[in-house]
């Protein structure tokens, strides 16, 4: 005796439940692979900070009385340590972006060309320069920024940057954002897409980061001294 049909239907949509497929176990073992990836990356990244930080050297009352300058060349005289701040920068970069790499690297006159070529040339990026007026040949854009006794002027050669290219800006450390901010500027006229700020360190009472615009910025230290 056969069953009526709307008893069956329960039957009928049991149907439906499917074995995982090679492709879903393939796209499964992925994802774990990516997040094992990016946990062990935040990891080396976390360590490598701290590393990093320890490194830095303070100096009271300098360059005047008041004043605790926090010294990051200590961070280029170990070759070790020197290494370690370019896997941080990159891995920085990396997690900051979203594995988008950009496609310059511009650094500000004149720490940011400590590192940043170096960077660089790990992101696959070309390094294109910032200067203060008057210090680079042919046809330039210009681009002001007010300093503490008065207004500066930071220059980029023209056609450095091609309009549509995703443009990163480093430098050592941000304090009251100003170099920074001209610095985009700088890219926008010459029709750049500004993707981000990075710098090794930040002065966070400072508020630098308030005159950039929204622009995403990221930092691989901070100290409020």
């Amino acid at each position: 005796m056969s069953a009526p049909a709307d008893s069956a239907q329960p039957l009928a949509s049991t149907s439906n439940d499917q074995a995982p497929t090679s492709a879903d176990i393939t796209t499964n073992n992925a994802s774990r692979g990516q997040s094992a990836s990016a946990s062990a990356s935040a990891s080396e990244l976390a360590r490598t900070k701290i590393t990093l930080q320890g490194a830095l050297k303070s100096f009271q009352d300098f360059p005047i009385p008041g004043i605790n300058f926090i010294d990051i060349l200590p961070l280029f005289q170990d070759p070790a340590i020197h290494n370690a701040l370019l896997r941080a920068l990159e891995l920085q970069v990396l997690e900051f972006v979203g594995g988008l790499k950009p496609d310059v690297v511009v650094g500000l006159d004149a720490r940011g060309f400590l590192f940043g070529p170096s960077l660089a040339l790990k992101l696959d990026a070309s390094f294109v320069p910032v200067r203060k007026k008057g210090k680079m040949p042919g046809p330039c854009v210009t681009a002001a920024y007010e300093k503490e006794y008065g207004t500066d002027f930071f220059q980029m050669q023209e056609g450095a940057i091609k309009p549509g290219q995703k443009v990163l800006v480093v430098d050592d450390i941000i304090a009251t954002g100003g170099s920074a901010a001209a610095a985009g500027t700088l890219v926008k006229q010459l029709g750049g897409e500004l993707v981000g700020y990075l710098f090794i360190l930040e002065i966070a009472f400072l508020k630098g980061r308030e005159k950039l615009g929204g622009v995403p910025t990221i930092t691989l230290l901070e100290t409020d001294e």
